[in-house]
């Protein structure tokens, strides 16, 4: 009769000892506090590889940018080549080709100079055109920036300054782009991204444009992509 009743004591003893020794539950929560953090990291690693993909994307397309407007030639043989603001339009095409999948109109700015040397020797800002919404000037002042004297001393960094050379123009370009992250905010915000690009241009050019301001726009004329 004793041993009937003392059966399923030792029974229930064994069962505690064995749950006692089971790490099965253990590792199960280790993996749930360990996967939250892990699934936060994985998304800050993409988020980061984003960032950075953007960076390279901005840099890249005020490269083009700059180089394609250094390659505007359009003439004949018989006269130098002009710049027509059909071109510049065709220019900013380009950058949202580009950009495309970064709504790039919207949340960034492209400020394309022509860089040119004055009559009086210094450095000048002919004439500037601008792409996308973002609401920025450019850091080295508006077009007509240098149109006399020789206090204006070129664009980028103090110090290091891009020059014209006489009869030649600089194609410089300033980009800017307020990043827009794949997984929310709270990662990275949304910093912005800006970079510079500069060109000669390729071959001699009609720097006076018409009534000297710089480009032409025959009929049919095209949008003026002033950066007012």
């Amino acid at each position: 009769m004793i041993a009937l009743i003392e059966r399923p004591f030792r029974r229930a003893r064994t069962q505690i000892i064995r749950l006692a020794r089971d790490s099965g539950a253990v590792v199960m929560i280790e993996m749930a506090f360990c996967i939250p953090i892990l699934v936060m990291v994985g998304f800050a690693g993409i988020e980061l590889a984003n960032l950075t993909l953007s960076h390279t994307r901005v840099s890249q397309i005020g490269l083009s940018a700059a180089d394609n407007a250094s390659r505007i030639a359009f003439g004949s043989n018989l006269s130098l080549p002009r710049v027509r603001e059909y071109d510049i339009n065709e220019v900013f095409t380009g950058v949202e080709e580009q950009a495309r999948g970064m709504d790039f109109k919207a949340n960034g700015r492209i400020i394309l100079s022509s860089l040119e040397r004055n009559p009086d020797g210094g450095q000048w800002i002919h004439w500037q055109r601008c792409y996308g919404d973002l609401d920025i000037d450019s850091a080295y002042g508006p077009q007509g920036t240098g149109a006399t004297g020789t206090g204006f001393a070129g664009m980028g960094e103090t110090g290091r300054e891009v020059t014209a050379a006489a009869g030649t123009a600089v194609m410089f370009v300033e980009i800017h782009y307020n990043y827009k992250p794949l997984v929310g905010t709270k990662w990275f915000g949304t910093p912005r991204i800006s970079s510079t690009a500069a060109f000669n241009i390729r071959e001699g050019r009609d720097l006076a444009g018409h009534n000297g301001s710089g480009t032409y726009n025959p009929a049919p004329t095209a949008t003026v992509s002033n950066c007012t």
